[in-house]
């Protein structure tokens, strides 16, 4: 039987190829998110690649509607083997633009309600499942943006947030041989990125979209993480997935080793831990 799997976010961008690709390795994968009819067809691409779906409705923003999805999916499921936290509130047009923060729309902090602050409801309501199962591993998806500007404040806090509660949840989770990562993909080539004319790219992103990883890529990374006998010492860490996947021999659905943007967008902080007495 495979592993029972939970993607936030599950309907477009990373989570959707990461949900599609986790039914590939034969999980059981439940996929949420607000609308129904793109969950549907989430649903049918895993079903297609073989895993089995569980399309679950859900509103990241509202605390009430997590619990009942977590509550759904421990009584039907049992438990939980991997959380992947991707749900985000991405406002992606007034992000990308060139002004300071002050001239962007106050909406861009809603990422920091629905991306950081979801990350630890939906956390919060995964972990006594695992904790009870006595294994399990909640990842949650950040990026370079942690320690370099990368779309302004917003951005940064919702990545550099989600990073020091990944290591602080690690701590707690501990004891219970449960593990917890902060993830950081390179730049992914998202069904909406694949889709967009040529010609309507930034000069220099066309070039280098070869270069970019799939969002399938994420999956095969975490999924072989949680097969890892070394998982509760990468537990607490901000994980580059293109430099794990190099040292584990994973390469990407198209037979490409996808990069590490380590040298030219900065690498993750290591936490202290007062709690174990040495860096984590």
């Amino acid at each position: 039987m495979g592993n029972v799997v939970v993607v936030t976010g599950a309907t477009r961008g990373l989570g959707r190829g990461a949900a599609r690709e986790f039914g590939a390795q034969g999980a059981t994968v439940v996929a949420t998110g607000r609308n129904e009819d793109d969950l549907a067809a989430v649903a049918g691409e895993i079903t297609e690649r073989g895993g089995k779906a569980v399309p679950i409705t859900c509103n990241h923003s509202d605390d009430a509607a997590v619990e009942a999805a977590f509550q759904q999916i421990e009584g039907e499921l049992g438990g939980i083997d991997i959380l992947l936290n991707n749900a985000a509130a991405v406002h992606a047009a007034e992000l990308v633009a060139p002004q300071p923060f002050w001239e962007k729309p106050l909406k861009l902090v809603d990422m920091i309600d629905v991306g950081l602050r979801s990350n630890y409801v939906a956390s919060f309501y995964a972990a006594p499942m695992m904790v009870k199962a006595g294994k399990g591993l909640i990842a949650s998806i950040s990026f370079y943006g942690a320690v370099s500007y990368f779309h302004g404040p917003a951005y940064g806090a919702a990545k550099a947030g989600t990073d020091k509660m990944m290591a602080d949840m690690a701590i707690d989770l501990a004891p219970y041989g449960v593990a917890a990562i902060s993830y950081w993909p390179g730049f992914v080539l998202t069904d909406a990125v694949r889709a967009m004319p040529k010609e309507i790219l930034p000069p220099g992103i066309q070039e280098n979209l070869p270069n970019w990883e799939t969002p399938e890529f994420t999956a095969r990374v975490i999924n072989a993480l949680y097969s890892d006998a070394n998982l509760m010492k990468q537990s607490g860490q901000a994980l580059i997935g293109a430099e794990y996947a190099e040292c584990q021999g994973i390469s990407d659905v198209d037979g490409k080793q996808p990069i590490s943007y380590r040298k030219t967008m900065g690498s993750p902080h290591i936490p202290f831990s007062s709690v174990r007495g040495q860096p984590s």
